[in-house]
């Protein structure tokens, strides 16, 4: 039998108390070893908990893990869903038109569900929804997409990664937010990382030009994302993350259909099966269900601790890319990951 054994010491009133031992599976659930009184007045007694009272991991936190992890290994799928994509003539565009298209009516159901018995926005809400929803969904996802036709999966996560950094420079720029002693290391890191893995490409790359302009894309993309995350931190707590999402996600929607009525013509819709089953696949597995399980670890987690297990995207892209895609995998990649999200989970801890 294993007990938990609590020594209690009392005096002038007071008392320190400790325990050591595991858990029993007995049935008795009295005090043995003791014929005292009151727990206050007892010298020392062994306690024997049912195994439903053990104390553990509580459930709620272990479903937050495994929902942020679920999160992580969606969004690292959307590179690979766009690579794939781009083994067929397609513009940015469309194909990010097709996952929007996809995507759209799950998010109409969640968003008119959270708003149905919700206030209706202020001007202020719907100015914020508005901008935030066509730098997040629209223009960060545009830009990465266009990257994405120039660069490997695995930078492209790395680049796109560095949007915590970011985030807290433009706190600390636009809004007087005060950068640590650590941030700024953090922030060295992250880009000591980024230049290793990016210097890594371009001396491989047999045309430079490609890898700067990628690059140099999926920068901005994060940049775009890193603003979004600015302005959403004042506006979710108001609105509730869902309902926020939902509603960012319909105006992005909006967006990227006026974009391509604007530059494309309709037939540029009709594309072979596999990118529709890219398209349905990315806005499924890569968009839908990974932005409700991020919500919802951050909900069970804490911001920080859900930020902190996203640090698995980069590596999870680059395992992907190597077995779907066949991208190499250097040492340089590896080293300069591990940096990045080192300098990410710097940043992330209190």
């Amino acid at each position: 039998m294993q007990t938990f054994t609590f020594w209690f010491a009392t005096g002038g009133g007071e008392k320190d108390w400790g325990y050591a031992g595991s858990v029993s599976d007995g049935s008795d659930n009295q005090p043995h070893g003791s014929s005292c009184g009151p727990i206050e007045s007892c010298a020392d007694f062994t306690y024997v908990w049912p195994k439903t009272t053990r104390p553990s991991m509580s459930a709620n936190y272990r479903t937050g893990l495994w929902l942020a992890i679920f999160a992580a290994f969606g969004f690292s799928l959307k590179a690979i869903f766009v690579k794939l994509a781009y083994h067929w003539p397609i513009e940015a565009i469309t194909l990010v038109t097709l996952r929007m298209a996809f995507s759209l009516p799950f998010f109409m159901a969640v968003g008119w569900r959270q708003s149905r018995n919700a206030p209706p926005l202020t001007r202020r809400q719907r100015l914020t929804v508005g901008a935030r929803g066509l730098l997040g969904y629209y223009g960060a996802s545009i830009l990465d997409f266009l990257g994405l036709r120039y660069i490997s999966a695995g930078l492209e996560r790395l680049i796109l990664y560095s949007y915590p950094a970011i985030t807290l420079i433009i706190g600390a720029v636009f809004f007087g937010e005060r950068i640590k002693r650590r941030d700024v290391v953090a922030l060295m890191v992250c880009y000591v990382g980024i230049a290793i893995a990016f210097g890594h490409d371009l001396h491989i790359a047999q045309d430079v030009a490609r890898v700067l302009v990628g690059g140099g894309f999926v920068l901005a993309s994060s940049l775009c994302f890193a603003l979004y995350l600015v302005g959403s931190g004042r506006v979710i707590p108001v609105l509730g993350s869902a309902r926020f999402t939902a509603l960012a996600m319909l105006v992005s929607s909006g967006a990227v259909v006026l974009h391509f009525v604007a530059t494309q013509s309709l037939s540029a819709l009709q594309q072979p099966w596999q990118i529709y089953a890219l398209g349905l696949a990315m806005a499924i597995f890569a968009t839908v269900l990974p932005v409700f399980a991020q919500s919802a670890a951050i909900r069970r987690l804490g911001a920080a601790r859900a930020s902190m297990v996203s640090a698995a995207g980069p590596v999870l892209t680059i395992g992907l890319s190597w077995w779907i895609l066949g991208e190499p995998i250097s040492i340089w990649q590896w080293s300069g990951t591990a940096l990045v999200i080192g300098g990410v989970i710097l940043v992330g801890r209190k």
